[in-house]
């Protein structure tokens, strides 16, 4: 028995409102975290890649199981607005617990920067994230649930524009989080130390939480709330049960067929029971293929963005990084949403065409099919730019003359001669089984041999100042990630050096030797000279070129009498092909994603009991999570030497199951579950009334005796 709706604005329930900013608010909060959680991983716990990556998509993967225990505990014992109310406080202290695990003064005992211990991080980053994801995770099929609750018998048209508004103010939030968070990121801040702000930018998200579920408290009084109908899934897991083992023992041909198999339940359960679990069977069977869509649609953030690592993000005068791509999909989502709903339906509809919720659900696969295959073309456009790396049995090497005088080098009686601070063009690609005799030689003097002992795939530097040598391995073998710029010195005065270049520090560089490599956005970066062999006279500011994307560079400080200068050489180019040309892969997905999802949102909804929406919500949800383990599963397994063939394969297998699930929605028949409810609700009503007459005549006869 649900409680009396709010009044109306414009066809809609007011109680609508502040469900949909409490969306958005929780979205932002999600999304805002989620944007800066693989760097947290990398820059602040000091994880690798491929642990960061497996946490974050085990997270992500979380995110999506738990609406099933959200749904239980909505639908069986709570109720949703309760269960809302509660999971979001959850929610809340978990964002608060992640914000307080990034803090670096709390365990920076010595305060140098650096936290004294890294696993109180770890444990109190793990529980926040563990709260959050039980949290969001709940909440996700029962909000959505809800606000359908809001809207009364034949106000359907208005339900269906309400799950598009819901869906937008869900992106608008993802959009702004993405875009505010990481700048929060890089904001510098510490008691002790100055550091990347991951508490502002982890505490904000927090707040939004918190705003999140003042919002939704305040529209209490409005709220249509259904109570609970109790354990309606172990109900559901009993009759189903039953049903399988009561068709074995009748599997005799004795007894006749039935024409339903869950009809083999009628001799324990009611009629109204064993049609609702229909209902929900019919379309859970649906949402076998689905899963499919969302492997494709969730590497948004992970193959997608590392393939905008090897692209040029300058787009006129705007330049965006690889990470800030993803909002093209947000954008396009707050635009795309309100023209389908608006211009591309009733245009569709005034053509005649039943473009029912399963066929625009076809659609949306096709279309995200589409977009891999745009993928799979750029990906060859790129891969004609990118460097040659060493394969497993090669090395690669690059000669570099760091000293004031012209050094010749023999590679196997072949000559190269190389003036003052100069290097060979490029690296040279060797097989390990065929080196050649390298050797140096520099005004006449004898042939110095070069005898070092090179590493299988990687790339080395052969530095040389008069008749000496260092062999130095440059530990790039790829682009550099995320689309940030590589930056060494070579340091060519006797002492040690320090360079401080923004906020990173290439401390002392030894005498003729070569820093590691650090990372750098794009533009001018300058940096400072400090050492004692320096004069305090001497010139110690300079500035880099203006950086690219995914470029590598080294910088020669050199002597003029004893004060520092500097050279720049190349040894990766920047990135040439434009972000730009991901816009369309974006664009088509996107398209694909507003006629699936949020057709599947409400097509899950009204294709429900009234006391199983959020079980049913839940079970949508679900296919989220299970297309995340896809593309583990799938990353893991299948070891491609070229990327674009992994899109070829993801875009061939969604084209496979849009064909089987196009085939099975033929068999599909649409019901209104409130319909064949209230059906039961009459015969219900007759059988009471008819049970109430014979006992009155009961009673009378009996008088009369």
């Amino acid at each position: 028995m649900g409680m009396p709706g709010s009044a109306g604005c414009f066809g809609y329930p007011f109680s609508i409102f502040f469900i949909v900013v409490n969306e958005f608010c929780e979205r932002f909060s999600y999304y805002g975290m989620r944007a800066i959680l693989v760097l947290y991983f990398t820059r602040f716990l000091g994880w690798d890649d491929d642990l960061s990556t497996t946490i974050y998509h085990t997270f992500v993967a979380l995110c999506y199981l738990t609406p099933i225990l959200g749904a239980l505990i909505a639908d069986s014992w709570l109720g949703k607005f309760k269960t809302i109310m509660a999971l979001s406080i959850v929610y809340t202290i978990g964002q608060a617990v992640i914000s307080v695990s990034s803090i670096n003064d709390i365990t920076d005992y010595d305060h140098d920067g650096t936290p004294n211990s890294i696993s109180v991080h770890v444990a109190l980053s793990m529980i926040g994230l563990a709260l959050i994801a039980l949290g969001t995770g709940g909440i996700k099929p029962c909000v959505s649930a809800f606000g359908g609750d809001q809207f009364e018998e034949g106000q359907e048209k208005q339900r269906n524009r309400f799950f598009s508004i819901f869906y937008l103010s869900i992106n608008a939030g993802s959009l702004l989080s993405t875009i505010i968070t990481p700048m929060l990121r890089v904001q510098a801040c510490g008691i002790h130390s100055k550091q990347a702000c991951y508490p502002l930018a982890f505490g904000v998200p927090a707040a939004l939480m918190a705003v999140s579920l003042i919002v939704f408290v305040l529209g209490s009084g409005m709220y249509k709330k259904f109570k609970p109908q109790g354990n309606i899934m172990a109900k559901v897991a009993k009759c189903i049960g039953f049903a399988i083992k009561n068709r074995f023992r009748h599997r005799s041909k004795e007894f006749p067929k039935r024409e339903h198999w869950l009809d083999w339940a009628k001799e324990k359960y009611n009629d109204r029971l064993i049609s609702q679990i229909k209902m929900v069977t019919r379309v859970l069977f649906l949402y076998i293929p689905l899963p499919m869509f969302w492997a494709l649609f969730d590497q948004q953030g992970s193959r997608w963005t590392l393939q905008a690592t090897t692209m040029n993000g300058k787009m006129g005068i705007i330049e965006i990084q690889p990470d800030q791509m993803q909002t093209v999909n947000a954008i396009l989502i707050v635009v795309m949403v309100p023209t389908v709903d608006a211009v591309v339906y009733p245009l569709i509809a005034k053509g005649g065409f039943n473009f029912t919720p399963l066929k625009k659900m076809t659609v949306g696969m096709f279309l995200a099919s589409m977009a891999f295959i745009a993928a799979a073309i750029l990906q060859v456009e790129i891969d004609k730019t990118l460097p040659v790396f060493p394969k497993g049995n090669e090395i690669q090497l690059k000669v570099m003359n760091i000293g004031s005088d012209g050094v010749n080098i023999s590679f196997s009686g072949v000559m190269k001669p190389l003036g003052p601070v100069s290097q060979t063009d490029g690296f040279m690609t060797f097989d390990v089984d065929k080196l050649p005799n390298i050797s140096i030689s520099s005004n006449g003097l004898q042939d110095t041999p070069v005898t070092n002992t090179f590493e299988l795939g990687q790339r080395h530097t052969l530095l040389i100042w008069a008749t000496k040598y260092r062999v130095v391995k440059d530990g790039l073998n790829q682009k550099p990630e995320k689309g940030e710029n590589g930056i060494r010195f070579v340091n060519t005065f006797d002492g040690n050096i320090t360079i401080t270049m923004g906020e990173k520090v290439y401390e002392n560089i030894t005498g003729h030797n070569a820093s590691k490599y650090q990372f750098f956005t794009s533009g001018r970066q300058s940096f400072k000279i400090n050492s004692t062999v320096i004069s305090p006279s001497c010139k110690s500011d300079f500035e880099s070129s203006s950086l690219g994307f995914g470029s590598a560079y080294t910088y020669v400080i050199t002597q003029s009498n004893g004060c520092p200068g500097k050279e720049e050489f190349l040894d990766i180019p920047a990135n040439t092909v434009s972000m730009a040309l991901q816009i369309p892969q974006y664009f088509l997905i996107t398209c694909g994603e507003v006629v699936f999802s949020i057709t599947g949102l409400e097509f899950s909804y009204s294709q429900a009991p009234s006391n199983m929406k959020s079980v049913l919500q839940a079970g949508w949800l679900l296919t989220v999570a299970f297309g995340n383990i896809i593309v583990l599963i799938v990353a893991g397994a299948g070891h491609f030497s070229k990327q674009w063939a992994e899109y070829i394969l993801f875009a061939a297998l969604l084209l496979v199951v849009c064909v089987i699930f196009a085939i099975m929605a033929q068999f599909y028949t649409y019901i209104n579950p409130a319909e064949i409810e209230a059906q039961f609700d009459e015969e219900e009503k007759k059988n009471f009334d008819k049970n109430n007459l014979y006992d009155t005549l009961d009673s009378v006869s009996q008088s009369k005796m």
